[in-house]
């Protein structure tokens, strides 16, 4: 593609970001693109699911009467033909080609040359795009690569506005009081109706929700507030490059403190705020106005000054945010809305009040998810076509089994959800039974079941649902709950409490694992693959001190319980675990000189993670004394799938055989070196699971406290015998679809349904 396609595709997809919904762009795309390829016509047909045809939604070179009148069933024509093959279709003589119709109502004469190109968003046909020519030719592999390019840009705006329904019977307005559902991935399951509360990230324009104003003269007030923050503040800093810099390189001060004039943006955002919207809101949209305003300008350094004018609202609306808490008002039925919500975001809120979670983006093994999956909190992610800004307080069921979100139910749906609900919670109540039994299989062999914590509520579930000691202590938790590093006897405490409320059991600490999708908020890490990057056991060695004062934090805190094991993340080379070693000797030695104590040396273990560790059992034995099996981030890299990318959710499946067959083989290498091994993350607490692992010889299985009781039910139930069998059955399958159906079907017969959802779901 040349530079000049290059700049005017860039130019097209501004113009068609700045555009006021789907039509607005629409017409400008065959517009924009009919003068830039010098083409006779260009149309956009977009596919009517409901009528089952294909509707000119806009055209520049056809009758404009023809426009929303003119509709091809799924097979006809060539349009047709395009959205049929899903693929281009480029001809130099259409009127020659079969499936070629000509439709007199669009007034087009008889057109040669022929490109259509398919609008696809997540493999679906949303459209075709078309142009044509009078004169006959063979459209370039440049024009064809110009307008696939397009199309996915384009692909976007129109699965947006099915999402908020301004596409829907193609000519109608959106209404979101009408009752809808939307996709997603369950994350943590369970059941929810409330209403929805927007959670966006501080001074980002573009997720401020829509909101009307519940007291005009508040949001004045609190404008005015803002306004004179920001003025003191720019003022502050003009005064301070004084010395710095010269006159002409301190204009942009000057420039903003004309645009925060009483007559200038001020005045525009007062006027939306007493046209009813919230102060935060109107700040966005007047900012918003002015950006598309400037970016449709061809001169380039007016275009730069976007940045300029959204740095300036992100510094009025930090101002307003910090006078907004709404957060703090979540009542029992608030359900968590927002584009992508951060693990720390989550635990700074009161967790208590939380109805469910939903998020547009994320996955179903994201950080964040398994920590709401922990606290029993229903989460669905993923939901990519969710309207997020227009949800504030909407009513919404949140089917987390289904990942299944809708807003504004009707009655009967209500009602049906409520039943389901009752359901839940006399499930509940028949699994507390089993908070006072052992995990033992009818016919004897017995499964310790721990549990993972990282907040208090993680421990006190745990003791009370008979966990045997704690697999996975995540140790990230407390450091993304402050704007700091905590100190070392910030965190001796923190893990005191942990050590102790399970004296006389082992508790096993993980070292800080930073990095990925778990983030600090003090401490960001910009990387273009994080998954694969600085993180867990990587981080801290490259950060010593962080490390050591951690390692004595935990010391100083197992002294008289001496019930400490240390785990340490993300190890992949041995000479990793051999400098770890060298830290621990000596932080121990010191800290014993220090509190003048004998302390217990802890026992030391990997988590199996990295597939490289699975091909080095045998040296990495001679160092540790156990292993522990990270089943999330062992099956994100042995598929190859990132955990937290919606788009490949689908492949992500600890069902899948290879992840099976490599634990099984796994079991045995340890065996052979006489090494524990344990598994923890959610393949330990998915009851389908934990009766193969348990089956391949892992006794030891650590999870969510909200999983214990499901896990030892389905262990009580079922005799090792049985589980043998299974195992060695789905080993020789190669579906994890499969697998999981055999292991569900098993489920079934056998008196376990309650623990397989699907039979309690239901369609809206």
């Amino acid at each position: 593609m040349s530079n000049m396609q290059l700049d005017t595709l860039r130019r097209i997809v501004q113009e068609i970001n700045a555009s006021n919904g789907l039509h607005e762009s629409l017409d400008i795309m065959v517009k924009q693109v009919s003068e830039a390829m010098d083409v006779d016509v260009c149309s956009i047909y977009l596919l009517d699911e409901r009528n089952q045809c294909y509707l000119l939604m806009a055209s520049k070179g056809l009758n404009p009467e023809s426009v929303g009148n003119v509709s091809l069933q799924l097979g006809e024509g060539l349009v047709g033909l395009v959205g049929q093959r899903e693929e281009i279709v480029n001809l130099e003589n259409a009127s020659q080609h079969e499936r070629y119709a000509y439709f007199p109502e669009t007034g087009e004469e008889l057109y040669h040359s022929f490109l259509g190109v398919p609008v696809m968003y997540r493999r679906k046909v949303m459209g075709v795009l078309v142009v044509q020519k009078r004169q006959p030719q063979d459209f370039s592999e440049a024009a064809e690569s110009f307008l696939v390019t397009l199309c996915a840009q384009l692909s976007g705006v129109i699965a947006h506005a099915h999402a908020v329904g301004s596409s829907d019977l193609f000519r109608k307005v959106a209404n979101l009081s009408n009752y809808k559902t939307f996709q997603g991935v369950a994350g943590s399951g369970g059941i929810a109706l409330g209403r929805a509360i927007i959670l966006y990230p501080p001074a980002d324009l573009s997720a401020v929700p829509d909101r009307e104003a519940e007291d005009i003269s508040e949001q004045l007030e609190l404008l005015e507030q803002a306004i004179e923050s920001v003025r003191a503040e720019i003022q502050l800093l003009d005064e301070k490059m004084q010395n710095s810099l010269m006159s002409d390189e301190r204009a942009l001060f000057s420039v903003f403190l004309r645009m925060l004039d009483e007559h200038a943006l001020p005045l525009e955002i007062q006027d939306e705020i007493r046209a009813g919207s919230w102060a935060q809101g109107a700040v966005k949209r007047v900012i918003d106005k002015h950006i598309a305003h400037f970016a449709q300008m061809e001169d380039d350094y007016l275009r730069e000054r976007v940045s300029d004018l959204k740095d300036l609202g992100r510094r009025i609306l930090a101002c307003l945010q910090e006078a907004d808490s709404s957060h703090k008002e979540l009542s029992s039925d608030s359900i968590i809305v927002g584009d992508e919500i951060s693990t720390a975001a989550l635990v700074e809120l009161p967790v208590d009040k939380i109805a469910a979670i939903v998020t547009s983006e994320g996955a179903a093994n994201s950080h964040m998810v398994i920590v709401a999956r922990a606290l029993g909190i229903p989460t669905v992610v993923g939901v990519t076509e969710l309207p997020v800004n227009t949800l504030d307080d909407v009513e919404m069921i949140v089917d987390a089994y289904q990942g299944k979100v809708t807003i504004n139910p009707p009655r009967r749906l209500r009602q049906r959800y409520k039943e389901i609900q009752k359901e839940e919670e006399q499930i509940a109540k028949d699994l507390k039974q089993y908070e006072t039994k052992d995990a033992i299989t009818p016919d004897g062999t017995a499964v310790q079941l721990f549990v993972n914590t990282g907040l208090m509520i993680d421990v006190v579930r745990g003791v009370q649902r008979g966990a045997k000691g704690v697999g996975l202590y995540r140790s990230e938790i407390p450091f993304m709950l402050r704007d700091r590093f905590p100190g070392e006897e910030e965190q001796r405490v923190i893990y005191r409490q942990q050590l102790s409320h399970f004296a006389n059991k082992p508790v096993i600490m993980r070292t800080l694992d930073i990095g990925a999708d778990k983030e600090l908020p003090y401490f960001t890490i910009e990387e273009t693959n994080s998954a694969l990057g600085w993180r867990g056991i990587r981080f801290t060695l490259d950060h010593p001190e962080i490390f050591s004062s951690q390692i004595r934090a935990m010391l100083k805190a197992s002294i008289g319980l001496n019930n400490l094991h240390i785990l340490l993340p993300m190890v992949t080379n041995v000479s990793e675990v051999e400098e770890v070693l060298y830290l621990l000797e000596r932080d121990w030695n010191a800290v014993q000189e220090e509190e003048q104590v004998k302390i217990n040396k802890p026992k030391i273990g990997i988590m199996i993670e990295v597939p490289s560790v699975l091909f080095q059992i045998e040296e990495f034995s001679e160092l540790v004394d156990f292993f522990s099996v990270g089943s999330n981030d062992l099956i994100q890299y042995l598929l190859a799938v990132d955990r937290n990318n919606a788009h490949v959710s689908s492949v992500y499946s600890h069902f899948h055989p290879s992840i099976l067959r490599a634990l099984s083989q796994l079991k045995k290498e340890c065996e052979k070196y006489n090494k524990p091994v344990s598994v923890c993350g959610e393949m330990a607490g998915d009851p389908l699971s934990a009766i193969l692992l348990m089956a391949m010889g892992f006794s030891t299985l650590s999870m969510s406290s909200s999983n214990i009781l499901r896990v030892r039910k389905a262990i009580c139930h079922i005799p090792m015998q049985d589980a043998e069998k299974l195992l060695a059955h789905v080993l020789k399958l190669n579906n994890p679809l499969l697998i999981k159906s055999w292991l569900e079907n098993h489920f079934k017969n056998n008196g376990l349904a309650d623990m397989v959802k699907t039979n309690r779901l239901i369609t809206s």
